[in-house]
């Protein structure tokens, strides 16, 4: 009995450490093509501590890898909005937590999360579930009187995308205060921004 259990034993030992390897991998590719869109595996593969041979193992191609970033990138943001309990938390606070939540990732996850549409289709599949889950949380806001009930939750929702992404890339450019680089803080002032823009309040 104890035979048939070493292979799966390691087994799975194997899938753990090349899923680790994978992570270590697009950690470092995330870093160094953010500063270098244009960075060879050879350079990933230095800054990952890995040989190049390792980078090709875990991802066919540069392609690849830059995909699996992505999908890895909108799987976390699914994850994130799905924490906040979009279909069933008070709709403000599904917002905030949301917020919150996506721009933690979007600070680690820069250039992957740069493309307005992703390359693989996983990935924009994945990213078509955050958009009906996002699309969820301003229906209920406008059935709950946040928002006019004329209000086109579509629009709102992509002026939302732009206040968050100015709230993410505008600190990575040092455009916000230090205050403002905590995600709760960002997060409050993109819902605010959206909810009273320039208003007196």
């Amino acid at each position: 009995m104890s035979c048939n259990v070493l292979p799966v034993v390691e087994k799975g030992r194997l899938r753990a450490d090349a899923e680790r390897s994978a992570r270590l991998i697009m950690a470092a590719a995330e870093r160094v093509l953010s500063a270098n869109p244009t960075a060879t595996t050879e350079q990933i593969a230095e800054a990952a501590g890995v040989a190049r041979v390792t980078v090709h193992r875990r991802f066919a191609s540069r392609e690849a890898l830059v995909e699996a970033m992505e999908t890895t990138a909108w799987q976390e943001i699914d994850a994130a909005i799905e924490a906040a309990r979009p279909h069933t938390a008070p709709p403000l606070v599904a917002l905030h937590q949301a917020t919150a939540n996506i721009l933690r990732i979007k600070s680690t996850w820069r250039f992957a999360l740069s493309r307005p549409v992703p390359l693989s289709e996983r990935a924009r599949a994945v990213q078509a579930d955050t958009t009906a889950k996002c699309e969820a949380i301003f229906v209920r806001l406008r059935q709950g009187g946040v928002f006019a009930p004329q209000a086109d939750t579509a629009w709102l929702r992509r002026v939302y995308l732009a206040l968050l992404g100015e709230a993410a890339h505008g600190t990575a450019s040092g455009l916000c205060a230090p205050a403002d680089a905590d995600p709760d803080a960002l997060a409050t002032l993109v819902i605010d921004t959206l909810l009273y823009g320039a208003a007196p309040r």
